[in-house]
């Protein structure tokens, strides 16, 4: 029997398992720079930053995470962001998606969030299928934008925001 619950710090080390397991299946394993320390400190530091969900079988193995952070928008106010829902590969098509997805939304209903948001890879075919399934919508309108470590290091920043 699964269990789902709100994840604690000594799932780290499992969790982070489950995000390289991620980007192996995304075909990016180099880009996993973050640590367990990192996520010590921007989970269980002093100013935590994220929050997760873990499927957890009867042996204490975690076999799935959602992993999310209050996010604001301009026009909605409070919402919550997705930032990776995995299910190790042995586990998937058990439905363990679904519950995991399901206490993000209700995490989502219960803090008041006004809007839940996600990303999918364009050829994740087996996740677009499950996010249709349940309804979501899948905007093709918008891009995402970001820049790495290495850009925001070489970024020139105005002088006059420099002494905030």
């Amino acid at each position: 029997m699964t269990t789902i619950r709100r994840g604690v710090e000594a799932d780290l080390p499992q969790v982070l398992g489950l995000i390289q397991e991620l980007a192996e299946f995304e075909r990016a394993p180099q880009e996993v720079t973050n640590t367990l320390a990192d996520m010590q400190r921007d989970g269980f530091g002093p100013d935590p930053i994220f929050k997760f969900f873990v499927a957890e079988d009867e042996s204490g193995t975690i076999l799935g995470i959602a992993l999310y952070y209050t996010a604001y928008s301009t026009w909605k106010g409070r919402m919550l962001y997705l930032e990776d829902l995995v299910v190790t590969e042995a586990a998937r098509g058990t439905g363990l998606g679904k519950l995991l997805f399901d206490a993000v939304v209700h995490e989502a209903r219960t803090t008041g969030a006004n809007r839940m948001k996600w990303q999918v890879l364009e050829w994740n075919e087996p996740a677009i299928g499950f996010y249709k399934k349940i309804g979501a919508n899948l905007d093709p309108e918008w891009h995402n934008g970001n820049l790495t470590s290495e850009q925001l290091a070489a970024y020139s920043c105005n002088e006059a925001v420099q002494s905030l």
